[in-house]
C-alpha cells in the first residue's frame, strides 16, 4: 500500500504548473545506470528532465510520446546533469521493489504547453 500523504490545500496545488510536453530527444545518462535525460518541447521551450525510467522504458520507446510534467520545479542536478521539471509516471509496487512505472500521458493528441488542471 502506498504511505499516506498528508491533505493540502486548494492552494496548495494551484502552486504546481504541471503541463503537457512532446518527447523530442531521449538518451542514457552518462553517469548514472537507471536514469534517462530528455529533451522535451513545452509549447516554444524546450528543456532538459532527467527520469528514473530507464528499467522500464528504453531511451528511443521515449521520442515522440506525450507526456505530462511539473514545469515549475526547481532546478536539480542528477548525477552531474541539472534536471529542469519532473516526468509525472504512476507506479506499480512499493519502492524499492516496484513492478512497473507507466508513463502519464494524453489520451487524444494534445499540444505541447497545454495546462494540465
Amino acid at each position: 500500500m502506498a504511505e499516506e500523504k498528508p491533505i493540502i490545500q486548494y492552494d496548495d496545488f494551484v502552486k504546481l504548473d504541471l503541463r503537457v510536453a512532446k518527447v523530442l530527444e531521449a538518451s542514457e545518462h552518462p553517469n548514472a545506470d537507471r536514469l534517462i535525460v530528455l529533451t522535451v518541447d513545452l509549447g516554444g521551450e524546450q528543456r532538459q528532465i532527467i527520469a528514473g525510467m530507464k528499467a522500464w522504458y528504453a531511451p528511443e520507446a521515449m521520442v515522440g510520446k506525450t507526456v505530462v510534467v511539473v514545469a515549475n520545479l526547481a532546478p536539480r542536478k542528477m548525477r552531474g546533469l541539472e534536471s529542469n521539471g519532473m516526468l509525472l509516471a504512476a507506479t506499480v509496487g512499493e519502492a524499492p521493489a516496484l513492478e512497473d512505472v507507466i508513463c502519464l500521458t494524453t489520451d487524444k493528441p494534445t499540444p505541447p504547453g497545454s495546462v494540465v488542471s
